[in-house]
Formats: C-alpha cells, sequence, structure tokens
C-alpha cells in the first residue's frame, strides 16, 4: 500500500470561534494544523518548521498580516500562503499577493471554497518541489537548468563546482555522504588520492551557504563524513 504524508499547515487567526471552526475543518480533512493567535508565535512557528501551507489572515492583533508574510519570506520561508482577509477593496487583494501571498480570500468565505483553494495550492507546490530541474531543502533552493543556487531568496555565489558538490548534498539530504563517495561522484575520483579537496570544497561552501544568522545546514561528522539537514 502506498505511504501518503499527512500534509501539515500553519493556520495564523486570532479570532477564536475563526480559528477552532477551521482548526477542526482542516483536521477532518486530513490536514495536520498548528495554530498560532498571533504573527509572534506565527513567525517562531514557521522558522523552527517547514509547512506544505500558511493560512494567514491579517488582522492580527500585533502586527499586519502582510508585515508578517514579508517577513517570513525574508526568513527563507517558502511555503506557499492563502491570505484571509475582511479587506475587500482590489487593492488591498493586489497588495496581498505583490507582497508574498499566493492566494486571497475574503471573509465571510464558504469552507469548500476554501478547501479548494488550498487543495490547489498544495498541488502546485507538490508540482514545483518535484519537478527534476528543482531542488529543494528547507530554505535552500537549487535551479539546474539556469544552475542557480539560493538560499532565503538570495542567490548564492557558487563556483561550478561548489554548485555541483551542493546539488549531491542536496540530492542526498538527511543521509550521510563520505569522502569517498564525493570523491567518486563529485570529482570522479574512484582511487582515493591523498588530498584535502572535500574539505577545502565543504569549508568553501559552508561559508556561503550557513552565513552569520542562518541555521548551519551543512554537518561534519568527524571520521564519518558530511549531512546537509533536511528539516
Amino acid at each position: 500500500m502506498a505511504y501518503h504524508r499527512v500534509m501539515e499547515l500553519l493556520l495564523v487567526e486570532d479570532e477564536l470561534e475563526i480559528q477552532d471552526f477551521l482548526k477542526a475543518s482542516l483536521a477532518d480533512a486530513g490536514y495536520e494544523v498548528d495554530v498560532a493567535g498571533d504573527g509572534k508565535t506565527a513567525e517562531s512557528l514557521a522558522s523552527a518548521k517547514v509547512y506544505d501551507a500558511l493560512i494567514v489572515d491579517l488582522g492580527l492583533p500585533d502586527q499586519d498580516g502582510i508585515d508578517l508574510i514579508l517577513r517570513l519570506r525574508h526568513l527563507g520561508v517558502s511555503s506557499p500562503v492563502l491570505i484571509l482577509s475582511a479587506r475587500r477593496s482590489i487593492d488591498d487583494r493586489v497588495r496581498g499577493l505583490e507582497q508574498g501571498g499566493d492566494d486571497y480570500l475574503t471573509k465571510p468565505f464558504a469552507l469548500a471554497e476554501l478547501l479548494a483553494r488550498l487543495r490547489n495550492l498544495l498541488r502546485r507546490n507538490v508540482a514545483a518541489t518535484a519537478s527534476p530541474t528543482f531542488l529543494r531543502v528547507v530554505d535552500l533552493e537549487l535551479d539546474l537548468l539556469k544552475r542557480r543556487a539560493s538560499r532565503g531568496g538570495e542567490l548564492l555565489n557558487l563556483s561550478p563546482q561548489e554548485f555541483v558538490l551542493l546539488e549531491y548534498l542536496c540530492r542526498h539530504a538527511g543521509r550521510v555522504v563520505t569522502r569517498s563517495m564525493l570523491l567518486a561522484e563529485v570529482w570522479g575520483m574512484r582511487i582515493q588520492p591523498d588530498t584535502n579537496v572535500v574539505d577545502v570544497h565543504i569549508y568553501r561552501l559552508r561559508g556561503k551557504v550557513d552565513t552569520e544568522g542562518r541555521e548551519p545546514l551543512i554537518k561534519t561528522l568527524r571520521g564519518v563524513g558530511y549531512v546537509l539537514k533536511e528539516r
């Protein structure tokens, strides 16, 4: 029997009645739901965990929902965002979509429409991340066609060899890769010479990927090899 992973959502809504209704309805629809009643809590949750999608109300008690979305995008959160809002003007909708939202639903809304819009966002996101020309690990993204890498939306200035090395680590994210594996698959060296080429390139790559203020993704396991953290 095929295994289907449960989609994980973050619901950011301060009105308790709506919050309870949506959490229960989304759970009934088969989703796993975390809830935040303010922007600060939402930022903390979204920074610590990769969600399949976020549902964000704009009228939060501590900040505007648009500011929250912008902040999350700046932090590298690229999960699709469905905006909920009582603001109904075209200008408000356009601003919401231009500032990082992926879809916009006005209150009051029908549950069936919310679920349909959510499914559409999730389908689009799965299709994008499943593409063989695009790799994503946490907030690290590789465009294999354009040979570009970015983290949190910021382009990384990688050499061609560093890009190949990072691509290999991304394809094996969460798994330990040894120096022998890297020498063979990235440098084509089947016989191990006495060289520190792997260590030097990992050091340089880490300096570009794991910059100050970001959660380190490239881990060194002494005497074993390296692992790119999945979450």
